[in-house]
């Protein structure tokens, strides 16, 4: 099949594209923000920096496309190609047999007018993140939403979670098998970056602080328990500018990396070493950063939105954070990992076999090919 795949330039899409089989299909990324080519492992035909302007810039786009977008909606094809005129391009230009889209409001709202024209061509949607847990509360979002699923074909999920949420919201088409948002992962490869669990000194902590994150709330109980940092080192990766402040601001002798400080695979070799990964957001879906920690060895803490997390955090293999605005609750549970109650061995096997069966490179590279198999 010739499938055309739109999302913004990521990780996670480039590593569930990097799995389809190219021996049985063709393959085509649309970079639906314009953004810049990604580096595939195989052969991809990627559609980027397509967005080309049709009159000179206007003092006041940006301000508009962030402050009214509904409105800088209506004028944008009349100052610059649009995402559906270039997705009516390619449709009649590639003729793709399916077209799968990676996350709803960046990368699915804009097809569904085009997309409505050909009926013909089954549409994938898989929900990324937040998508539909958190979205479906606002009732601007509420038409669109619905729009998007009324059309979609087949759902694909990383949570069982959102399958359910998708039906109530009026999906009627065929869900996929719930796969990791960037599929599996190669445990014999990263085995060797897994230190024994008496060597880890780490406590690992995700340092989003936006819509979503929370992170602050976790250093705020961090910071109250002197007796365990003294120990530990607290490391913060992937931190928003605001996080670095706090950590400054209030001399936390805790260590913080930005977004851009390590690659992927430097991220997972950290999660090797550390001893403890903490996890902190009002919504998401299956966190990725959260499998990552499972593989490695790191005793997950994990914020629970609408019981995702539940999914693969049971009885002793990690920790719930149930209210992720309760610095008390996150330092309970800190203390309750480190004093004694918990068995970190008892749950590294537990995650290494979950690892095995559920987040395995092949297991999750053979449910992703019987996806297009089965159209």
């Amino acid at each position: 099949m010739r499938i055309l795949f739109i999302s913004i330039r990521s990780i996670h899409s480039q590593r569930w594209i990097e799995n389809v089989d190219v021996n049985q299909h063709e393959l085509f990324w649309f970079d639906i923000t314009s953004r810049g080519k990604m580096k595939f492992s195989q052969n991809v035909t990627q559609i980027t920096d397509w967005r080309k302007r049709k009159i000179k810039y206007i003092k006041g786009e940006h301000f508009l496309r962030k402050k009214l977008p509904w409105l800088y909606n209506l004028i944008e094809p009349f100052l610059q190609v649009s995402i559906a005129e270039q997705l009516e391009i390619l449709i009649q230009e590639l003729n793709p047999d399916v077209i799968h889209s990676f996350e709803m409001q960046s990368c699915s709202y804009p097809l569904v007018e085009v997309l409505n024209k050909y009926k013909n061509i089954p549409w994938i949607y898989s929900c990324w993140g937040s998508d539909l847990f958190y979205y479906q509360n606002f009732e601007s979002h509420n038409s669109k939403i619905n729009q998007v699923l009324q059309r979609v074909n087949f759902l694909q999920t990383d949570c069982k979670r959102d399958i359910v949420i998708a039906k109530s919201l009026g999906f009627k088409g065929v869900s996929l098998d719930v796969i990791p948002g960037g599929g599996g992962f190669d445990l014999d490869k990263l085995q060797r970056f897994k230190s024994p669990i008496n060597q880890r000194k780490i406590i690992l902590v995700k340092g989003y602080e936006h819509k979503f994150g929370r992170a602050l709330n976790v250093l705020k109980a961090l910071s109250e328990l002197k007796e365990i940092t003294s120990i530990y080192e607290v490391v913060i990766f992937a931190c928003h500018p605001i996080v670095i402040d706090y950590v400054k601001n209030n001399a936390l002798p805790f260590t913080t990396l930005s977004k851009e400080a390590l690659s992927h695979q430097e991220v997972l070799e950290l999660m090797g070493k550390s001893l403890l990964y903490i996890g902190n957001s009002i919504s998401d879906g299956m966190p990725n950063t959260l499998l990552e920690a499972i593989i490695m060895g790191a005793f997950p803490i994990q914020s629970n939105p609408g019981g995702a997390t539940l999914e693969v955090i049971f009885a002793d293999n990690g920790l719930l954070i149930e209210n992720p605005e309760s610095v008390l609750e996150i330092k309970t549970l800190i203390l309750k990992a480190l004093t004694g109650e918990i068995n970190f061995d008892k749950a590294f096997i537990l995650n290494n076999e979950l690892a095995k069966t559920k987040l395995d490179f092949e297991i999750n590279r053979n449910k992703i090919n019987k996806i297009y198999r089965v159209l």
